[in-house]
């Protein structure tokens, strides 16, 4: 290999001093996701390994590197809500990422509002601007090439419902920068900012324009 490249086979080590995958594949947008246990007790917790997969139905999905609450919750239940983090939630969104017992209710601890879903049973953050509120389609245990299973789970699902504050429509449009989301980089700390000076347009081609 050339000296200018770095090569390594994530089995054997990466010999760098923090793992740099979540940082090449990145910046992430953030599954801020909210679910119930079948008592109804609340849970919310981000997650970094989140993105859409499909147009119609709308479908996200998040991946749960070990067994925790929320797919515990969502497995009993198979409903499950998406909040987008947003700069002015930040350090509410860090608070809910705390490692606490199953009965510890992280909208209380983040001090953060719990508000009626309209199709589903388990509430969203109200000071989020937009929320998804999504019914579960799948649950896949990941598994290495060789079949192998690891304790991570994916979590997809559809997308029942939106909610969307009205100020980040512009001529029905939604604009993505004004709602200031928050997105995961690499490292033990690194986030972005999304903001209008990252905006650049591209038409695909032959795209109506």
């Amino acid at each position: 290999m050339p000296d200018d490249i770095h090569f390594y086979q994530p089995a054997l080590g990466h010999g760098l001093p923090h793992d740099p995958f979540n940082a090449i594949v990145g910046p992430r947008p953030i599954g801020w996701i909210s679910s119930q246990d079948r008592e109804g007790r609340l849970n919310l917790a981000p997650y970094s390994f989140f993105n859409a997969f499909n147009y119609i139905p709308p479908i996200i999905g998040f991946s749960s590197v070990g067994r925790k609450d929320s797919l515990n919750n969502i497995e009993q239940t198979g409903e499950f809500a998406w909040n987008l983090a947003t700069r002015p939630l930040a350090e509410q969104m860090n608070q809910s990422c705390a490692a606490v017992p199953a009965e510890v209710n992280e909208f209380e601890l983040a001090g953060l509002t719990p508000v009626a879903s309209k199709v589903i049973s388990v509430p969203r953050v109200a000071e989020s601007p937009v929320s998804f509120e999504c019914k579960v389609t799948q649950i896949i245990q990941l598994q290495r090439a060789d079949k192998e299973l690891v304790p991570s789970w994916l979590i997809l699902g559809e997308v029942v419902a939106v909610h969307i504050a009205k100020w980040l429509l512009k001529d029905g449009i939604y604009d993505t920068a004004a709602a200031e989301p928050i997105l995961r980089g690499g490292g033990p700390a690194d986030y972005f900012q999304l903001g209008p000076e990252a905006l650049f347009r591209m038409h695909r081609p032959g795209a109506v324009k």
